[in-house]
C-alpha cells in the first residue's frame, strides 16, 4: 500500500521539478526490532520515484557501521542528506518524517539541492563566526504543526555552516532520548546537549544559544 496518494505524489513531483541539483538520501535501518524502519524505507522509496534528481541508498547500521560512523548515525531509522557531490552537510532525520514533518523533509530536499537563500547579512555574519562544532536536535511529534518550522531552521543553519549539524528527532520513536532531555512539549530544541529552547523559535534565538557554545 502506497504511503502517498496520487494527489500528493503529483504535488510533490511538481515541487521537486524545481530542484537545482541531485541529492542522495542515505537511509539507515537494521534487521529485527526497529520501530518504523520498514515504513521509512517505503517512504523514501516512494520519494525517490518522484524525481530523477533524488537517489536512494539503503544501509544497515550494523553491517555498514563504517558508513554510519562517517555520518554520525547513532540510531535507526535515520535519513542522511548528501549533496550533489555526495557530501554530508549536517542535515539528518531520526525517525520517519511523516505527518507534518513532510514539510521539513521537502524543505530539506529543496535546500540540499541548492534552492536555498542566504539569511540577511547581519545573521550571516553570526553564522560565519561559528568556529566550534554545534549539534542541534529538534524533538518533534508527527502531529505537531509548529515543529517543522523549527526543524527547517536547524537544517538551514547546518547548510550555512560546516560546523553545524541539524537533526530532527521523532520523540515517540526515540523515547529514551526524549526522556533524557525531558521532552514534555514539542518542538524542543537542544543545542550541544546543554542549551534548550521550546517552540518554533526564530533563527536569532537559535544563534543566541549557539553563541554560548562558542565561548
Amino acid at each position: 500500500m502506497k504511503l502517498f496518494n496520487e494527489d500528493l505524489q503529483k504535488q510533490l513531483g511538481e515541487v521537486f521539478e524545481n530542484m537545482n541539483k541531485e541529492i542522495t538520501l542515505a537511509v539507515f535501518t537494521q534487521e529485527g526490532d526497529c520501530y518504523t524502519c520498514e515504513e521509512t524505507k517505503s517512504y523514501m522509496s516512494e520519494i525517490e520515484a518522484l524525481s530523477n534528481k533524488i537517489n536512494l541508498k539503503l544501509y544497515d547500521i550494523n553491517k555498514d557501521a563504517d558508513i554510519a560512523k562517517q555520518y554520525n548515525v547513532e540510531m535507526v531509522p535515520s535519513t542522511v542528506f548528501l549533496n550533489a557531490a555526495g557530501a554530508y552537510e549536517g542535515v539528518k532525520f531520526y525517525g520517519i518524517p511523516a505527518g507534518h514533518e513532510i514539510n521539513s523533509f521537502v524543505a530539506a530536499v529543496m535546500e540540499v539541492s541548492g534552492t536555498g537563500e542566504d539569511l540577511p547579512e547581519a545573521l550571516m555574519k553570526r553564522v560565519q563566526a561559528i568556529e566550534k562544532p554545534v549539534n542541534i536536535k529538534v524533538f518533534v511529534t508527527l502531529g505537531c504543526p509548529h515543529c517543522s518550522g523549527a526543524v527547517e531552521k536547524a537544517h538551514k543553519l547546518a547548510l550555512l555552516s560546516p560546523q553545524v549539524e541539524g537533526i530532527m528527532v521523532e520523540a515517540e520513536t526515540f523515547g529514551d532520548l526524549s526522556e533524557k532531555f525531558n521532552v514534555s512539549s514539542v518542538p524542543k530544541i537542544v543545542i550541544n546537549d546543554q542549551y534548550e529552547l521550546i517552540g518554533n523559535q526564530p533563527i536569532e534565538a537559535f544563534l543566541k544559544e549557539i553563541e554560548k557554545t562558542q565561548k
